[in-house]
């Protein structure tokens, strides 16, 4: 499995709409088996889909994302994870152990409310 999650330094991007960059994880039973730093320049939901989709990428955990690039995403059928945020390894070990539901990831300012569980 592909996971990608937006960075900014070493966290995960506040927002995946205008995000520079991407971690992006190859996971086989839970366990990295490699990773990559890749730019993500693309501007507009379809352009920033079609990036996704050409990575490979199945599951996309990010902080905040505009509605419509969500169902973009979704409708590609890649899973998306919002409303995340933190240290990106440690959201990642997180998701790994199945406990990214965890109250720490929760995106400040989104008035309680989480995204799918993990």
């Amino acid at each position: 499995m592909k996971l990608a999650i937006p960075i900014w330094q070493s966290r995960v991007s506040p927002v995946f709409d205008v995000a520079g960059r991407c971690l992006i994880v190859e996971l086989e039973a839970g366990v990295e088996r490699a990773r990559a730093e890749v730019p993500v320049k693309e501007e507009g939901a379809a352009a920033r889909t079609s990036r996704l989709i050409s990575l490979g990428v199945e599951t996309l955990i990010c902080g905040a994302i505009s509605k419509t690039l969500e169902m973009m995403l979704l409708a590609s059928g890649i899973t998306v994870i919002p409303r995340i945020c933190g240290d990106a390894d440690d959201v990642l070990r997180a998701f790994c152990r199945g406990t990214l539901d965890d109250d720490r990831y929760v995106l400040p300012g989104c008035g309680g409310c989480q995204g799918p569980k993990a």
